[in-house]
């Protein structure tokens, strides 16, 4: 059966808890197996029967909303998705200077072209945007948490909802979870 893994946007901040251990239990008791996950933020390995991201990612949302009472964007890949991403992201060079750190922006969708373009032309010191089908390279030489490039920006300039994660994190899962 086919291999997904999910990314749950917006869990277990400002307020929106959600263990992990509750989420494990919800979906296997909603028909996945093999469940897993990985830290707190909301990254999972799910089996299903299912075999469309698209499918996944509806019934993860919907299940894990409706116990957690809010709803939940799930975003999935397979397995093979995500290495491929990461070594994708390994062939990009670095071209900030002094950059500190990259992160992925996973997307539900692929952006327009033109939306793309627009948050490719992003022109803040320290900052970077490259747009990879469904997923967004984010570099920064600054301070994550000082950037002006977030989620919610990322998001109005793409029309489309996504969940960043550190490269670390997408490295381990990689090579804990993809093929």
């Amino acid at each position: 059966m086919p291999r997904h893994v999910v990314f749950l946007r917006a869990v277990n901040v400002g307020g929106r808890k959600l263990t992990m251990a509750d989420a494990r239990k919800v979906l296997e008791d909603n028909g996945f197996s093999e469940v897993e996950s990985h830290i707190q933020t909301g990254n999972f390995l799910v089996v299903s029967p299912m075999r469309t991201s698209a499918k996944v990612e509806q019934v993860v949302g919907e299940v894990l909303g409706e116990h957690a009472g809010y709803d939940i964007v799930a975003i999935a890949r397979s397995p093979g998705d995500l290495t491929s991403l990461v070594e994708t992201v390994d062939a990009v060079p670095v071209s900030l200077e002094g950059e500190q750190s990259r992160y992925v922006s996973f997307c539900t969708k692929a952006p327009t072209a033109a939306r793309a373009a627009e948050l490719e032309a992003w022109d803040t010191p320290g900052e970077r945007a490259l747009v990879m089908g469904k997923d967004v390279l984010l570099e920064f030489a600054l301070a994550f948490h000082t950037a002006k490039l977030t989620g919610p920006r990322i998001e109005k300039v793409l029309g489309v909802p996504g969940t960043a994660r550190n490269m670390t994190v997408v490295r381990a899962l990689a090579q804990k979870w993809g093929t």
